[in-house]
């Protein structure tokens, strides 16, 4: 028997629902009061947003 294990990251799927919205970086940066060099970083796993910013994210 194979188990399959899918690990899907946090920016990997912010960046697709980003571009599923047609939004860029910097559209989704001012929505969210960050610059648009937090939201790369959060979409490369380079950084992580807080938990406010989280909430924000699962608004949008």
């Amino acid at each position: 028997m194979v188990i399959e294990v899918i690990c899907l990251k946090l920016g990997d799927e912010l960046q697709r629902l980003r571009v599923v919205k047609k939004m860029s970086r910097e559209e989704l940066a001012q929505l969210m009061n960050v610059s648009r060099q937090a939201v790369y970083k959060w979409e490369n796993n380079k950084g992580y947003p807080d938990i406010q910013n989280l909430l924000k994210l699962s608004e949008i």
